[in-house]
């Protein structure tokens, strides 16, 4: 069953001061919409009042400095796809990017959407992860950081207050050196959601690893799988995805060395 239309609001922010003034009204940011519009055309969008930011330019932008890259919220996945710096010092990001959906759905998908959206399933958290990233939260309060590998708390629960919203993601430049490994095994090689979603850094001894839809939230590997919990769901079975995970783990090793 499709949501009743009338039963949403949907304005448009003027600026950022005004997005977030609505977010204390209980307004939801929506950007882009490729999560949302899936909720609402199946008749599961339960939240009713949103605000959309798709248009604010403050909030896309890729900027670079010597020590980080910053990404605006709305920083699409074809703009990720269109910097050469990121495929170059980043390309674990780039390559999630261009595994997300189809070409639409690039062109309108925002990181910081996929980020908020907060599915244990999503290709660019992995990722992002293994990249030692920050976020930036920003409420009519004022700003605060926060680690990535801090922010997702269970399924659906983030370190994200009523009235704060994502600004930017950023990404130290530290990790050009490092071998990069990234694979995503699903259904098709895009247009699906991951089975198993696997991101890994190598250098010398030195490893940092991550993976998403093996557990409530993307999570960030300190030491072995022990830290994983797949579930049986419609897409896959906790046993394939154990296994899945353990072959990728040792593809990582033997290929990142």
């Amino acid at each position: 069953m499709r949501s009743h239309v009338p039963s949403y609001e949907l304005i448009a922010a003027r600026d950022l001061a005004h997005a977030l003034s609505m977010l204390s009204e209980g307004y939801r940011p929506i950007a882009g919409g490729t999560d949302v519009m899936v909720l609402f055309e199946a008749g599961k969008l339960h939240h009713q009042k949103w605000i959309s930011i798709r248009h604010l330019a403050e909030l896309r932008f890729i900027d670079v400095t010597p020590e980080y890259v910053t990404l605006g919220v709305l920083t699409t996945y074809t703009d990720v796809r269109s910097s050469e710096l990121l495929a170059k010092e980043f390309p674990l990001l780039a390559q999630a990017a261009a595994l997300t959906g189809g070409i639409a759905t690039q062109n309108r998908g925002t990181i910081g959407g996929n980020i908020a959206n907060a599915s244990p399933a999503a290709d660019t958290p992995p990722a992002l992860l293994v990249y030692d990233a920050e976020l930036e939260l920003v409420s009519p309060r004022g700003s605060r950081c926060v680690s990535y590998t801090q922010f997702h708390k269970g399924y659906k629960v983030m370190d994200l207050a009523a009235d704060e919203m994502i600004a930017s993601i950023r990404l130290p430049r530290r990790f050009a050196e490092w071998t990069h490994f990234y694979r995503k095994v699903g259904t098709r090689r895009a247009q699906a959601i991951s089975k198993v979603c696997f991101a890994g850094l190598r250098r010398g001894d030195q490893m940092r690893v991550a993976l998403g839809s093996v557990a409530p939230i993307p999570i960030f590997l300190e030491g072995d799988l022990s830290a994983i919990s797949p579930i049986d769901d419609v897409r896959s079975t906790a046993r394939y995805r154990m296994q899945v995970a353990k072959n990728l783990m040792e593809e990582f090793m033997r290929t990142c060395n």
